[in-house]
């Protein structure tokens, strides 16, 4: 199996990199300035660079434009990167005959939902970056039927930028930290995502053909929207409670932490007062079941907070 990786620079396209990919498997990673979802050109590049015969039997999209609040003042670039980058890349796609990992988030939905969200919720994102992901997504499912879109939330890894490592930056140098307490969500584990993509990727080519084409069989293979978090949920405080203990059992170090409203930390953008994704379906279909959020957070501190560390 051949798989295209686009976004190897971000969180998840890094840990897909160093993932436990099938015995034979042959990656091939893009970056910036190789695939850039604002330059048309790039994108079909990266699928059309191939030879006949030496396509790759899979992509997965693991780019996006995420600067939340920056993307209320730059619409233009977080359509051009959420939208028509993807648009081009599933045109693409259909025109060879190579399935599609596209990966999205739960900015799609409003967060007014009491209970989790499940995938046939109506959509309603209320600011601009969740509005290009749910263009984007749309723009996937018109131009390619062989895909899954892989919806997420509250990502993070060792390396990058984001919640964790922003939260032991903070926890070294400040006394005390103010803290969102009514948002609800899973952190997801970026390398929990990369593990489910190579689940999917294997099934994806089980229900292939000898060529790589898929074979088409009714039910082969479930194409379409799943929802993936870490197992449980929290809030923003609770998860930078969570941070700071281990910060504490390991440099001594731990700040006061605030429990704060939304309305007490104004943003340009709107976030989603509920970010719970209900995962039952992706268990259903494919067997994956996300560790709990507790224990992969455990992993990713282990790394970030090892005396080896940087």
């Amino acid at each position: 199996m051949k798989v295209l990786i686009l976004g190897t620079s971000g969180q998840v396209g890094t840990e897909l990199m160093r993932a436990a990919w099938p015995q034979g498997t042959e990656l091939v990673g893009l970056a910036r300035p190789d695939v850039d979802m604002a330059r048309p050109e790039t994108v079909e590049a990266a699928v059309a660079a191939h030879a006949p015969g030496l396509a790759p039997d899979l992509v997965v999209n693991a780019t996006a434009y995420t600067a939340v609040d920056k993307a209320e003042s730059d619409q233009e670039t977080a359509f051009a990167v959420n939208r028509d980058g993807p648009a081009r890349l599933a045109a693409s796609c259909a025109a060879c005959g190579i399935p599609l990992i596209h990966i999205s988030t739960d900015y799609v939905f409003d967060g007014t939902k009491p209970a989790p969200y499940a995938e046939d919720d109506p959509v309603a994102p209320l600011g601009v970056y969740g509005a290009s992901k749910e263009a984007g997504e749309a723009a996937v499912r018109a131009a390619l039927p062989q895909h899954v879109i892989l919806r997420t939330s509250w990502v993070y890894a060792a390396h990058g930028a984001n919640f964790v490592k922003t939260m032991l930056r903070f926890g070294r140098e400040r006394e005390e930290m103010r803290v969102v307490a009514d948002q609800h969500g899973a952190p997801t584990a970026a390398a929990d995502i990369a593990a489910a993509i190579v689940t999917i990727a294997e099934r994806i080519a089980a229900g292939s053909g000898a060529d790589g084409v898929p074979t088409g069989v009714p039910g082969d293979i479930p194409w379409g929207t799943y929802h993936f978090t870490g197992a449980g949920e929290t809030t923003w405080h609770g998860f930078a409670e969570r941070i700071f203990q281990r910060l504490e059992a390991a440099t001594g170090r731990r700040p006061r932490l605030q429990a704060i409203t939304t309305a007490d930390y104004p943003t340009p953008a709107r976030r989603p007062a509920n970010s719970r994704l209900d995962c039952a379906r992706i268990r259903s279909a494919f067997g994956i079941e996300a560790p709990r959020w507790e224990d992969s957070l455990d992993r990713v501190l282990d790394e970030l907070l090892s005396p080896t560390a940087s």
